[in-house]
């Protein structure tokens, strides 16, 4: 569990994306806004959160998450992290003020109609996932840097920041590859009351900026931005614009939660 100390500053919670842990924001944390608190958290069963819920389902994992999120919350999510940032915004209201999504949506899979990941990509994951665990989250990096200009080095400092902390559990990497394939959140999102901004990849191949389109006539009110030649990991291939996003909507979030 994340360190916490409970302070008078509105509180910034990350949740991380599928495969790596909170590593992935330490180099972005000594820039972003001092006027917040800052609490990086590890999905149950990544990083530091070795210990797994039983049964480790979607529930039991927002659970937890729940447990360790302050109230009036303002809740950051990328990819894997944003699908339970949506839930949680939902289903614990009072945890989240307002919710920021980066390359998230609340259905990563391909319907008619709806851009995404195809079942076929997914399934290959987690075939290869059972044969070579550490090869397949090599792979997942990469594609997630890819169509940046910076691709490789860009999946080698996410590869550098995950490596501080120990490996996820093949539990919870199986379990998350099942939540990215069958949860449909799209009423959900609809439904959410708090203000939503987010910040999507004009090049990112698992989360299609076609998607925007679709996530904006589902929940007009909220703010979406595309980075238009940014991929999957924004904040590693454009770090300065993203922060110029995040900041921007951490300066306009924190007189709300004072």
């Amino acid at each position: 569990m994340a360190e916490f100390r409970k302070t008078d500053k509105p509180v910034l919670v990350l949740l991380h994306g599928w495969g790596v842990n909170q590593g992935v924001w330490h180099t972005l944390l000594a820039d972003i806004l001092p006027t917040v608190q800052v609490l990086p958290l590890d999905i149950p069963g990544f990083g530091l959160a070795q210990q797994l819920a039983e049964p480790y389902n979607f529930d039991t994992v927002l659970a937890e998450l729940a447990r360790q999120i302050p109230t009036n919350s303002l809740l950051c999510g990328w990819s894997l992290g944003g699908l339970l940032a949506i839930a949680l915004a939902k289903r614990y209201p009072a945890k989240v003020r307002q919710l920021a999504l980066i390359a998230a949506t609340p259905c990563f899979l391909q319907h008619p109609g709806w851009p995404g990941m195809k079942a076929a990509v997914m399934q290959q994951f987690a075939q290869s996932l059972q044969r070579d665990l550490a090869q397949t989250i090599g792979r997942f990096l990469a594609i997630q840097a890819m169509g940046s200009a910076t691709a490789k080095s860009d999946a080698a400092a996410l590869k550098q920041a995950i490596a501080a902390f120990p490996q996820a559990s093949a539990t919870a990497l199986a379990a998350g590859l099942e939540f990215l394939t069958s949860k449909d959140l799209r009423q959900d999102f609809a439904g959410l009351t708090q203000p939503v901004v987010g910040c999507f990849g004009g090049l990112d191949s698992l989360v299609p900026a076609a998607v925007v389109c679709e996530l904006q006539k589902l929940l007009p009110a909220a703010e979406l931005t595309v980075l238009a030649k940014a991929s999957h990991a924004p904040f590693i291939s454009h770090r300065s614009a993203f922060l110029d996003w995040l900041n921007d909507w951490l300066t306009a979030a924190t007189p709300a939660c004072d």
